[in-house]
């Protein structure tokens, strides 16, 4: 099953690694706010900058596709860089991209900021399996369930918080109140980064980061199957979402006569499940002998809660929409399957960003799909049929990603054994004498 390291291994979570513990949970506090932040205050903002329809919906399909492109790209940044050097500029980025956001005086800068803060939030997105794998490679599924469940959490207070304070404050101070979380976040990366420094000679950290590069060959997640068929997963789950919160309210108030209030709260539901699976689905699947069940589950989820709006939507709609919001549990079981997926800190890396490149890609699709489906008919069933089509592509990759096969097996071999032996020596080098 590929879960986690035994529990005679294990060490308390916070023994030697607090400060890691805080700078990962932090990360994922920052990694959704600014994606939520703009919509529900966009009223506020056309009085100072002109919002058409069109300019929203650029802005709202900035997130996925910033989240797809940087995730592609973060492996290359963290070839020539530590990981945790890479978390500190991508926190900067969102810190940077928030304050530009609130001072934006034009909708070119607003959008400019927006995708500052967008790149910022995909680097980090790759960076946390990883980060999991090197400081807590015997609490990968309980980490992987503490910052999937602050990722889920923190995706809820935006829009909470954000039409109040631009009542009491002003828009710019309700988006810009964010970059305060961000730098918040900074400081354990700085202080980790400076302890770091002064604990390894320069030489040895020069050698290490070297001798990683060499050891993974640019692209290989391309040539692997683990990483297409979990990033298809990852991406189905994140077209599933994305188009579920674009959509689901007009379904409700269209099929089953739900009112506008009343298809909110139903909204809210359907976010609100994630939490709970963010939280258990993690646990589980490393203490399970085959993670396929839980795969299986989550079509069975989707399926029934789409069969429900389609064939009796009015009819208890809020069991269809809690059955369709527990499907997207796939969504933490695919992060924790990166660490699970991967034998070293690097392969995370490289397949982290794989993953999430290629699913916010895929998920991007999601809305524009379904609207473009509702248009066509005038109605509801083809892009419902069409989300119950993409749940059966699910099905063909998640036998792929059940078994457990790693990402390191799938690279050509082409590098010497020099290559590991040198990273075995440094890395004995590092434990004992110069840290």
């Amino acid at each position: 099953m590929g879960g986690e390291v035994p529990r005679s291994t294990s060490v308390p979570l916070w023994a030697g690694r607090a400060l890691a513990l805080l700078g990962i949970l932090l990360v994922a506090a920052n990694l959704r706010t600014a994606v939520a932040a703009l919509s529900p205050i966009f009223s506020a903002i056309s009085v100072d900058i002109p919002l058409d329809s069109l300019s929203i919906g650029v802005l709202g399909t900035l997130p996925p596709l910033c989240f797809a492109l940087f995730g592609l790209l973060a492996p290359i940044f963290q070839r020539h860089m530590r990981i945790e050097s890479l978390v500190l500029v991508s926190l900067l980025a969102i810190l940077v991209g928030d304050v530009v956001r609130s001072l934006a005086g034009s909708y070119v800068v607003l959008v400019a900021g927006s995708t500052v803060v967008f790149a910022g939030m995909g680097i980090g997105n790759v960076l946390l399996p990883p980060l999991v794998k090197k400081y807590f490679p015997d609490r990968v599924g309980l980490m992987t369930s503490l910052y999937a469940t602050v990722l889920s959490l923190f995706s809820l207070f935006p829009p909470l918080v954000a039409v109040p304070m631009s009542e009491a404050a002003g828009w710019r101070v309700s988006v810009g109140l964010w970059a305060v979380l961000t730098l918040v976040a900074v400081l354990p990366w700085i202080m980790l980064i400076v302890r770091d420094r002064r604990s390894v000679p320069e030489a040895v950290r020069a050698d290490s980061v070297t001798a990683i590069a060499e050891a993974v060959p640019r692209g290989r997640a391309w040539h692997s199957r683990v990483a297409w068929s979990l990033g298809i997963m990852f991406g189905i789950t994140s077209l599933n979402v994305y188009a579920m919160f674009a959509w689901l309210p007009q379904i409700l108030v269209d099929s089953a006569g739900v009112t506008p209030a009343g298809a909110g709260a139903l909204l809210s539901l359907y976010s609100g499940i994630g939490i709970p699976a963010s939280l258990l689905v993690p646990l589980v699947a490393t203490r399970v002998k085959n993670v396929g069940v839980l795969i299986w589950i989550g079509v069975a989820l989707y399926v029934v809660g789409y069969l429900g709006l389609l064939c009796a939507p009015a009819v208890l709609p809020w069991v269809w929409v809690t059955l369709a919001g527990a499907g997207p549990l796939l969504f933490p079981l695919s992060l924790l399957l990166i660490n699970l997926r991967t034998r070293s800190q690097a392969g995370a890396v490289a397949l982290s960003g794989f993953v999430q490149g290629l699913g916010y890609l895929i998920g991007a699709v999601g809305p524009l799909a379904v609207g473009f489906l509702h248009q066509l008919t005038g109605g509801w069933v083809a892009p419902i049929v069409f989300l119950l089509a993409t749940i059966a592509v699910i099905v063909v990759v998640g036998a792929i990603v059940a078994r457990p096969h790693l990402l390191e097996d799938d690279w050509h071999r082409g590098h010497s054994a020099h290559t590991a032996s040198r990273i075995d020596r440094i890395k004995q080098q590092r434990n004992s004498g110069v840290r």
